[in-house]
């Protein structure tokens, strides 16, 4: 066995050991764990973001975009929202134990299917060092230890956070090997997250489309798979359009660097002129380059509030793109079917919103469209696990094994059949 390999396999086996500790951990002393990270969190919030600017200071030098150097920044005022999401997710329900269905059957046997925790869950992401703590948080209540790699983009962040998390278990006498990295390896790390199979038991890759496709093709261990998020709103004939600009606003600009940001806006051609007269003065004033089909293009001409420059002529590249960005692609359809037919070519998937007064309509764009999340008459930014409920999200899984959409502490579980008899053998 080579050095690297050996070293992965003691990291794995510490983790193997630890779930298994933690599996006979009670609620309380799992909710204790977090409470202890969160306080931690806070207390050393002057470590964490100076190694953050350190980070952040590599990543403008190395021409990272807006929206992922806006992904991997810190301050006191995420840290809190950080530290509260820990605590909302102390709060939840403990998933393990939950009797998902129990019966009796004519033979005498009393069956109960049991959740229980998956052992030892793999994380591999890009440039978010609050994946490091959601994904930590999320795997302790869940009664899973974890090992991560969380790019290079936020090596300072994550190996100061990472630390800290250890700390504030051993704090409340659980093992550190609960929370695990295999930064110190980089890519090889990585790839060796990958071919760990039965050491790891399951893999979750959450950042850009390469990442998750080298993951999901490369692996060897089970995989859930997250998706990009090319987001789709619609507008449809009739609609309330002052609280659909509001919707795309939101969508688009409240924070473009992350996966449930709005990417492509339709509109119906009843309410074009009308309503993109209006919203695209808002957009591309807030700062958002327009990518417009020729239609588009044609009304642009007509108002005098847009910015020429800030408009440009979409191309066929721009209706799959995640942009990541102050960008947003715009095209004008005749139907709710035009809509419906262009999202499902394009889409990733992820989470699509229509705005509309018709019932006939919000039926057909959710029962029609094939992608884990559907918003009707609200924002594509709520496809988020705290916004859901969730306390905190692991990641937005596009598959439809398992889990689909924001997956919280359920979808970190797996089951056991408990199978009681009384001396009872098969005839």
């Amino acid at each position: 066995m080579d050095t690297l390999a050996a070293d992965i396999s003691d990291i794995t086996s510490a983790a193997r050991r630890a779930a298994r500790h933690l599996a006979t951990a009670t609620t309380k002393q799992k909710n204790d764990a977090l409470e202890a990270i969160a306080v931690a969190v806070l207390e050393r919030a002057d470590e964490i973001i100076a190694a953050n600017a350190l980070d952040l200071e590599r990543g403008r030098a190395d021409g990272m975009n807006d929206g992922l150097l806006d992904r991997l920044a810190l301050d006191y005022t995420r840290l809190r929202a950080i530290a509260s999401a820990v605590r909302e997710v102390a709060a939840l329900p403990d998933p393990v134990g939950r009797v998902v269905r129990g019966l009796n059957t004519e033979g005498g046997l009393r069956v109960t299917q049991v959740a229980v925790p998956m052992g030892v869950v793999g994380m591999i992401y890009e440039a978010r060092p609050n994946v490091t703590i959601d994904a930590a948080s999320l795997a302790l209540k869940s009664g899973n230890a974890v090992i991560l790699r969380g790019g290079s983009a936020a090596e300072a962040s994550n190996r100061i956070i990472i630390d800290v998390m250890r700390d504030a278990l051993t704090s409340v006498g659980l093992p550190r090997d609960l929370i695990a990295t295999v930064d110190p390896w980089g890519r090889a790390g990585a790839r060796a997250m990958m071919t760990a199979r039965g050491q790891i038991d399951v893999l979750i890759p959450r950042g850009g489309a390469g990442l998750i496709n080298t993951v999901v093709e490369e692996s060897k261990v089970p995989v859930i798979e997250t998706g990009t998020g090319n987001c789709h709103v619609y507008v449809d004939s009739g609609a309330d359009l002052t609280a659909a600009e509001n919707i795309v606003m939101n969508a688009k600009t409240q924070r473009v660097g992350v996966c449930n940001a709005a990417e492509t806006l339709l509109v119906h051609a009843d309410e074009a002129e009308r309503f993109l007269a209006s919203a695209l003065t808002r957009l591309t004033t807030a700062g958002v380059t327009i990518h417009g089909c020729e239609r588009t293009m044609t009304i642009v001409d007509t108002v005098s509030g847009i910015d020429a420059d800030m408009v440009t002529a979409a191309t066929e590249d721009d209706w799959a793109k995640e942009y990541l960005s102050m960008d947003l692609a715009v095209k004008v359809v005749d139907s709710i079917d035009d809509a419906i037919e262009h999202i499902r070519h394009y889409s990733s998937g992820h989470t699509e919103a229509i705005c509309t007064a018709s019932l006939t309509s919000a039926r057909r764009f959710r029962t029609e469209l094939d992608s884990a999340a559907v918003a009707i008459n609200a924002s594509t930014r709520f496809t988020d696990g705290g916004q859901l409920g969730l306390g905190a999200e692991i990641g937005i899984s596009t598959q439809k094994l398992h889990a689909r959409g924001p997956m919280g502490l359920e979808e970190l579980t797996t089951t056991t059949w408990i199978i009681e008899g009384e001396g009872t053998v098969r005839p």
